[in-house]
């Protein structure tokens, strides 16, 4: 008995075949091999073409079935990850009206502000518990209002992952926890987002039927069971975006739980058991995979655009020709706060964090007589750990107990240095694992089809790489670096 899990990507799709009584990893493969295009036709836009995903996802299915040898009667659930916040508009017949507004388009950021201050801040943190921003309910003003020929002839709008569940299965649906992405969720009434759909003019018909995350949202049908080589009737049993989706892989449910990745951006991603939201819009909250209004479960997500980014820029202009771990064990011969040397970020645009500050990244503390490459590239990882102790003090003021982090062992958490400081400087114990955004989909798909009785005999394979517990004794050092390092943010955001 196997669990397919698809995680689309804006890069790449990628399919994993899990055995289900082992929960092990069989096959996976991931299409295009190159980085898929992204088209940009004016400064800010990004689009993809939906039906793009469909092909990558067609051929990435085929590779998984010849390296498994696994007959298609025996995958008995499909799970679906996502990029989030994007808008895919469909008409009656299911046809794409027009290339997919994804993720980091940013062409609809003046009509969530210009709601956000009509609409007023108090009444869409209570209700929406973020501004409206730049997420779908926005991207989709902007069609109405630019494009209205392709508005008028919409039949539903869907988010990346509801397009796929579609293809797969010629039913449109969506979920509580996707619709709240998209700022189309009001949490103090429990229903959609009715006033701000009226304040953008958008008819509530355009959303699709609400289905619970964990459920059977539709069966694959013959059309697509022959494009991809799957049995008809296979059920489709979870969807979710690709951060929620990430912490689920991570067995990241409760309260007080933090998933966290740090590759080109870092994500701290945080699970609250009460309905809260940050006053400064500092940091994004959702419905977690596992919300429900009686027992409510809310992902609140942090990111940091600064982070592989600064590392790998360090490696090619500061580090030279060595490896990422011969940087790691530079970086280690030097004490903790890299003997005063501080470095902010920041340098990839915008940070929410910041509330929207273009900060940059800066260097200071700086002696030529006293300090060499090693103390940059420590000063650097200082530097993006410290920007998420940042965020993730500002979800303790919204009342989320830091404890465990969950993530990966990929990426910066292959550092050392990275690791240890992150653990020290905020005393949260870190738990390494393998996994990924497509394993993660198909154990999801076991928890809606009943497969797994509950999330822990879902994870009950998982496995724990390696374990990082906070330095007490040098508890202190970490705090005091941490400390430099805000005067120094503080002193560049107020100038």
């Amino acid at each position: 008995m196997y669990l397919l899990g698809y995680d689309i990507g804006s890069s790449s799709v990628k399919a994993s075949l899990v055995d289900a009584e082992s929960g092990k990893c069989v096959a996976s493969a991931f299409y295009p091999k190159k980085e898929a295009p992204i088209l940009s036709v004016r400064l800010g836009w990004a689009e993809q073409n939906p039906e793009s995903w469909w092909e990558y996802l067609r051929v990435a299915t085929q590779a998984v079935l010849v390296e498994s040898r696994v007959d298609k009667e025996d995958i008995k659930a499909i799970g679906i990850s996502y990029q989030m916040h994007g808008l895919v508009c469909v008409d009656r017949d299911h046809r794409v009206l027009r290339p997919a507004i994804i993720w980091c388009d940013s062409r609809a950021v003046s009509y969530g502000q210009k709601a956000f201050e009509e609409l007023g801040r108090e009444r869409c943190l209570l209700h929406l518990l973020n501004s409206p921003g730049n997420f779908t309910a926005s991207k989709l003003a902007w069609v109405k209002a630019n494009e209205s020929q392709v508005y008028e002839r919409i039949y539903k709008i869907m988010l990346p992952g509801d397009y796929i569940a579609m293809r797969l299965s010629d039913e449109v649906c969506t979920t509580v926890s996707g619709l709240s992405e998209g700022m189309l969720w009001d949490f103090r009434q429990n229903t959609l987002a009715g006033f701000l759909l009226d304040y953008y003019g958008i008819d509530s018909s355009l959303i699709a039927e609400i289905k619970p995350t964990f459920s059977e949202q539709g069966y694959v049908s013959a059309a697509a069971a022959r494009d991809l080589g799957l049995k008809e009737g296979t059920p489709i049993t979870y969807r979710a975006g690709d951060q929620p989706n990430n912490a689920l892989s991570l067995n990241v449910f409760n309260p007080g739980e933090i998933a966290s990745t740090a590759g080109t951006s870092g994500v701290v991603y945080g699970i609250n058991g009460a309905v809260s939201y940050d006053e400064k819009s500092r940091v994004n909250t959702f419905a977690h995979v596992n919300y429900s209004p009686e027992q409510p479960r809310l992902g609140v997500l942090l990111c940091i655009n600064g982070t592989g980014i600064l590392n790998s820029w360090v490696k090619r202009n500061v580090a030279g020709e060595i490896s990422y771990a011969e940087m790691n064990e530079w970086a280690g011969q030097v004490p903790i706060g890299s003997e005063g040397v501080c470095v902010l970020p920041f340098g990839n645009g915008v940070e929410r964090m910041l509330e929207n500050r273009e900060v940059g990244c800066s260097m200071s503390g700086l002696n030529f007589n006293r300090h060499d490459k090693r103390h940059i590239i420590r000063a650097a990882q200082e530097g993006i750990v410290f920007s998420f102790k940042y965020g993730i003090d500002i979800m303790s003021q919204m009342g989320i107990s830091v404890q465990k982090i969950h993530a990966g062992y990929t990426n910066m958490f292959l550092s050392p240095i990275f690791r240890d400081t992150l653990s020290g400087v905020t005393g949260a114990t870190i738990e390494l694992y393998d996994t990924d955004g497509a394993l993660g989909a198909a154990k999801g798909a076991g928890i809606g089809a009943g497969i797994y009785k509950n999330t822990d005999e879902a994870f009950a394979s998982l496995e724990k790489r390696g374990v990082v517990e906070p330095d007490r004794t040098r508890r202190q050092e970490y705090l005091d670096a941490y400390s430099i390092w805000l005067q120094r943010l503080d002193k560049e955001v107020c100038e």
